[in-house]
């Protein structure tokens, strides 16, 4: 596992996705969406250096692990996103599969189109990317967990975690009164 180490925001961030986005090309679906998100996506915001990828399926039957494998990604199989507190969902609306490359460190998220999970991520993104006080006072909380947990990124993560579903509220109000919908492939 690694530690928490957060960066400035990187102008190469970006581009870093672009060039990845055309790598996955080889093994995701062909009616795949792929979708920069996670705190590299968001100008500005520091995070990790780790480029987070969504790819939006219609079913994770479609995706074939073995090709992932060949192109050097690990498989972390039987995941789930967290369930947000107080939430009831069924379990099909926060599976997804996870690959993660070490260098330089993508983390590759599959999840099928529709799902509350698959939303999620791209909604918060987008009120983030909207809303650059939003995104400073989450990147303060974000430097401060990390300063206390460095070198646990299971705790970090833990922490984090109910801060978007606290986030999710108002992206949902915000999402309402927008029309917003999910983009089309970044």
């Amino acid at each position: 596992m690694h530690g928490v180490l957060l960066h400035p925001y990187q102008d190469d961030w970006p581009q870093r996705f672009i060039e990845t986005r055309k790598w996955l090309r080889r093994v995701a679906p062909p009616e795949a969406t792929i979708h920069h998100i996670g705190s590299t996506a968001v100008p500005g915001l520091a995070g990790k250096d780790v480029i987070d990828i969504q790819i939006s399926v219609d079913t994770l039957d479609q995706v074939e692990p073995d090709d992932w494998l060949e192109l050097g990604f690990q498989y972390r199989a039987g995941l789930s996103d967290h369930m947000p507190p107080g939430r009831q969902l069924p379990e099909e609306e926060l599976v997804k599969y996870l690959f993660c490359y070490q260098n330089p460190r993508i983390n590759v998220h599959i999840r099928e189109r529709g799902r509350f999970n698959q939303r999620f991520a791209l909604l918060n993104r987008d009120y983030l990317r909207s809303h650059q006080d939003v995104a400073a006072a989450y990147g303060a909380f974000k430097a401060e967990l990390a300063d206390h947990f460095p070198d646990d990124a299971t705790s970090y993560s833990r922490i984090k975690d109910p801060v978007f579903d606290i986030m999710m509220g108002a992206a949902n109000h915000w999402a309402k009164e927008t029309g917003w919908q999910e983009p089309p492939e970044d």
